[in-house]
């Protein structure tokens, strides 16, 4: 079971699918965290739907790449979504279904939008506010909403949202969007109550300090230096070591685990 969760493609290597042909949606699949995610759910025999808004160059570029591995059976399409509007949260699952068949099985969310200024809570825009709860907390709703109707019952579904560790370290600078992410972890948990019956886990992920153009983006060498040093592992997150944890909740090894907020951040909260 542990080469399910280990980095480098080890599942795939030896021919553990712990994922195979399960149909996987993931928002925000082509940014530093989801790219890691929908390369390694596809390398555990998932098929992967990255969802991604303007530029298609990246997600396009991952979905030739993990397609590259699997010439005979394609892995990846790519599918632009805005996650606040839910006509386009609708067509995003209809889109996975119509590429991989009506059975779909995972949803992870981790498009996300960040107010690159810190701004404290007295500073922030009307405009800044609204922006970060309508792709943060309403996309996270509308995307759990179309699942809990149409993710497979009866086992191997899975929802795994995405928070942020800053819930719990209440990082000045942050207030609307830890407070976006906080309404992430209610409704997960809540979510995972009302889906009782169907075989459908809903989870939490809440990474730490990551090396991503989300955490470095505003930031001096000096905040970096900052955040590291509140680390006891005293280094920053990778994408690689997020996408492990999201595909052990994902798979059948992680059924047991639901209604939980795992936050990944090496010890600093």
């Amino acid at each position: 079971m542990a080469a399910a969760v280990t980095k480098g493609g080890l599942a795939e290597k030896h021919g553990y699918l712990p994922l195979k042909d399960r149909v996987a949606i993931v928002t925000g699949g082509a940014g530093g965290i989801g790219s890691a995610i929908s390369t390694h759910l596809a390398s555990l025999g998932a098929r992967v739907v990255i969802g991604y808004i303007g530029d298609a160059a990246p997600a396009q570029k991952l979905v030739s790449t993990i397609n590259a591995k699997h010439p005979t059976t394609p892995r990846a399409v790519a599918v632009e979504t805005d996650v606040s509007k839910a006509t386009q949260v609708k067509s995003l699952f209809d889109a996975a279904a119509a590429a991989f068949g009506p059975d779909l099985h995972i949803l992870v969310t981790t498009a996300a939008v960040l107010d690159y200024g810190h701004p404290s809570i007295a500073e922030t825009t009307e405009e800044s506010f609204d922006h970060m709860f309508a792709t943060n907390a309403k996309g996270t709703f509308l995307c759990c909403r179309e699942a809990a109707n149409r993710l497979v019952r009866g086992g191997g579904g899975r929802i795994i949202t995405f928070s942020s560790s800053g819930v719990g370290s209440l990082r000045p600078g942050y207030g609307a969007y830890a407070g976006s992410k906080g309404a992430v972890e209610v409704m997960t948990k809540i979510l995972a109550r009302e889906l009782r019956g169907t075989g459908i886990t809903a989870n939490g992920v809440a990474p730490g300090p990551t090396a991503t153009p989300m955490f470095y983006n505003g930031k001096s060498e000096e905040d970096v230096e900052g955040c590291i040093g509140e680390i006891p592992l005293e280094r920053l997150g990778m994408p690689e070591d997020i996408a492990p944890l999201v595909g052990f909740l994902a798979s059948d090894a992680g059924e047991l685990v639901n209604a939980q907020i795992i936050r990944c951040n090496g010890g600093n909260v």
